[in-house]
């Protein structure tokens, strides 16, 4: 599932970025309301986390534009706590409000219960949980992978991490990087258990070790697979 968020403040927008991807979701970012409504309207959002005060074009702008031609869920976000603003947001059609600052645990709580009631609203549930990427198919809810039909067998963090890769295609990971997304920031051990994973999976779904279609290495940066 791919999430909007449209927010100004990088750091805020990277928390929030950084928090649904954990939670397995991609994300795209848009710096001003101009750009957020453009993305919005030409993209299949699966929901869209929007700022009220934004350069170019205000989120109220924004979400009464994007209202009059889809039904994507809306979570408005403000530095504004008077309650006419959260009245006018949820008037112009918004799911939910958020006052700032917020917790990121309940953000991310936020849109999955607005998803989940927007799949059951439009039958949207009946879309599959499988992802397919050329012959690799890795199925999220038995959390299994085939290559060209056959299953192969991973391990729990060889699932996990091959799932991630999969869902940001085409972006650069650092071993740190994923190494904190897989083993957790409290987790003890050492980012060289990063690459011997890697090579494991590639053992399990690559047809070429050395030439790999699906998780490449970008020397000096990590890792990226390829859509």
């Amino acid at each position: 599932m791919r999430i909007l968020i449209v927010e100004d403040e990088q750091s805020i927008a990277e928390l929030e970025r950084d928090y649904m991807q954990i939670n397995g979701f991609q994300c795209d970012i848009a710096a001003d309301g101009e750009e957020g409504l453009k993305m919005a309207l030409e993209n299949d959002y699966s929901l869209v986390i929007l700022d009220i005060m934004l350069p170019k074009m205000d989120g109220f702008a924004v979400l009464s534009r994007l209202r009059e031609e889809k039904d994507t869920p809306i979570i408005l976000l403000s530095a504004k706590r008077e309650e006419i603003d959260k009245i006018r947001g949820l008037g112009l059609g918004a799911d939910d409000y958020m006052t700032k600052p917020f917790s990121p645990g309940e953000l991310v709580a936020r849109v999955k219960t607005h998803i989940s009631r927007y799949d059951r609203l439009t039958g949207r549930t009946l879309r599959s949980n499988v992802l397919k990427i050329r012959g690799l198919e890795i199925d999220r809810d038995a959390r299994k992978v085939k290559v060209n039909g056959e299953e192969r067998t991973l391990t729990a963090k060889e699932y996990d991490l091959l799932l991630f890769l999969a869902e940001n295609p085409n972006k650069v990971f650092s071993r740190d990087l994923l190494f904190d997304r897989i083993w957790g920031l409290e987790a003890v051990g050492d980012i060289a258990t990063v690459t011997v994973h890697i090579q494991r999976i590639r053992d399990k779904i690559e047809q070429d070790t050395q030439n790999p279609q699906y998780i490449e290495t970008v020397w000096g940066a990590g890792y990226r697979f390829r859509a």
